[in-house]
């Protein structure tokens, strides 16, 4: 299954709803796809979808998917990198009047180059191959979300090794 979600921002997203459906009535999705469309005014005529879903609804989607897909803001795409999914991150854009700027695109841009946990579309033409490819993407990232641990004891040993030496 793949589930989308847009978030509850008041402008619509339909380039990204419209973009999916199509996707699904193509047949380049095979998957059952469950949309959350928020204020888009496009309603999906391939995939189950719901404006708004409870939180408990959105961990569970969350859960179940195989992809998720998702828009640029941070809340939305978190949740699936705490459950440990690697989501499609579609930033809205002010030049479709999705959203008043494009903080989404450059906060999406960020948090791949710095984190590497997510992976950004900013030309949505580039989402189908994404979709088609996902597993191979996924299985090529490093993982931003591993443990800590290695590298907090590897400083912690460097700073008490520089310690004895004075």
């Amino acid at each position: 299954m793949i589930f989308v979600t847009v978030g509850t921002h008041e402008q619509p997203f339909n380039r990204l709803i419209e973009y999916v459906d199509n996707l699904k009535r193509d047949g380049v999705i095979m998957e059952d796809v469950i949309m959350q469309t928020g204020f888009s005014t496009y309603e999906p005529k391939y995939c189950k979808w719901s404006k708004l879903l409870s939180y408990k609804e959105m961990e569970q989607n969350v859960r179940d998917a195989h992809i998720v897909i998702t828009h640029g803001g941070p809340a939305s795409f978190i949740m699936p990198l705490q459950i440990g999914k690697t989501p499609i991150v579609v930033p809205r854009q002010h030049q479709f009047n999705e959203h008043v700027n494009d903080h989404q695109v450059e906060f999406a841009k960020a948090v791949s180059k710095r984190m590497g946990t997510i992976i950004p579309i900013i030309d949505i033409v580039q989402l189908q191959d994404t979709i088609r490819n996902y597993d191979q993407i996924v299985a090529s990232m490093t993982s931003g979300l591993s443990s800590n641990n290695a590298e907090f004891n590897r400083q912690l040993e460097k700073m008490v090794e520089e310690m004895n030496w004075k």
